[in-house]
């Protein structure tokens, strides 16, 4: 059984491969009648395209989407839209030695092990390259929620993180790091610089916080926001670790001080005097912001040698060629706030179905 589609009402299937020629998705359950067209999704996909920087993949891709179904005079008809963006500079000769061998930390075992064969070229479905689906798919679940404010940045590289008393959103775009800090961004480029030049890579943090994100939405024990919030993010490729509000450190805290205090507000609704739980609790969002920290292992195609082992079981040494992201976690940003908003409108959708 194959499982290639997120999202229960709000849905979305991912297709294709890094070096096959298009990738994409079809995005079914979007209501009828928002207004949209490919200018719509091409600002995100800019945000995740490689070759922008030399800190990136220097694989140059458009990333240029086309809408083949589903709106009809700018508008979306309620039917599946489906999307398509084509992969125009594959080396798949990089690739050779990996037909033979399996490269440490990647998913080319797990994937023989499993189908008995496997697409060696870039990784096929296990690239990266399939992110760019989830980032269209993310930009028309936007839509569906154009009330809610969703922001995410690189909080962390290679053990190195921000200062949060020199947290400024506005420095989130002024830097190829998608950071808030710019002394963390000015210290990163010689960071991560470094292990390029070593011919190795390195591991992010990155940090969403989703906005105005009303009262009520989520639903109890399965189909929890919160549980919903971290498989879509474990799903990302290279994610390790998800952690919601305070996460692992909330284990590490009394029960008083863990606490989410309330006091009446002047609407009838409490105001909170802290946000702990990352404004979820029971499953249920509060109103507050919703926060979360996702965590990218270092890209595991490097320059130095490895200790492997063929196909056929023989020990090997394998050092992977091709173009390949410094810190993936980089170009992880603008997908986590996809996933994060592919999640935000199934739940605005189910709980209109059930509440209203």
């Amino acid at each position: 059984m194959s499982f290639n589609t997120f999202g229960r009402v709000f849905r979305f299937t991912s297709w294709g491969e890094s070096h096959g020629p298009a990738i994409g998705a079809v995005v079914d359950g979007c209501p009828p009648g928002i207004a949209l067209t490919e200018s719509d999704i091409q600002p995100w996909l800019d945000k995740r395209r490689p070759g922008t920087s030399r800190f990136t993949t220097q694989r140059q891709e458009p990333d240029q989407v086309r809408i083949l179904s589903g709106v009809f005079e700018g508008k979306t008809t309620g039917t599946p839209i489906s999307l398509m963006i084509e992969n125009v500079d594959q080396r798949s000769k990089d690739y050779s030695e990996v037909a033979q061998a399996y490269r440490p930390g990647h998913a080319d075992y797990a994937y023989d092990a499993k189908y008995g064969l496997r697409d060696y070229r870039g990784g096929g479905r296990s690239s990266a390259r399939e992110t760019a689906s989830r980032v269209a798919a993310g930009a028309v679940a936007r839509l569906v929620i154009p009330q809610v404010e969703i922001i995410a940045y690189v909080s962390e590289i290679g053990g190195d993180a921000i200062d949060p008393a020199a947290f400024d959103a506005s420095e989130i775009g002024n830097n190829p790091f998608f950071c808030p800090d710019p002394a963390a961004a000015a210290r990163w480029e010689a960071l991560v610089d470094a292990a390029r030049k070593d011919g190795s890579s390195l591991g992010a943090v990155v940090e969403c916080v989703a906005t105005d994100v009303p009262a009520g939405w989520g639903a109890p024990l399965y189909a929890k926001l919160d549980s919903e919030l971290a498989a879509a993010m474990m799903s990302i490729n290279a994610v390790k670790g998800v952690e919601i509000g305070d996460g692992f450190a909330a284990a590490r805290l009394r029960g008083e001080d863990n606490a989410d205090p309330m006091r009446p507000g002047n609407d009838g609704r409490p105001v909170f005097l802290a946000n702990h739980a990352g404004g979820i609790a029971g499953g249920i969002a509060t109103g507050q912001p919703i926060r979360l920290r996702v965590a990218f292992k270092p890209t595991s195609s490097i320059l130095i040698p490895q200790e492997t082992v063929t196909r056929e079981g023989a020990a090997a040494d394998i050092r992977t060629k091709g173009r390949h992201d410094p810190c993936v976690g980089i170009r992880g940003v603008p997908v986590v706030e996809a996933m994060m908003a592919l999640v935000l409108a199934d739940q605005a959708l189910l709980h209109r179905a059930q509440c209203g």
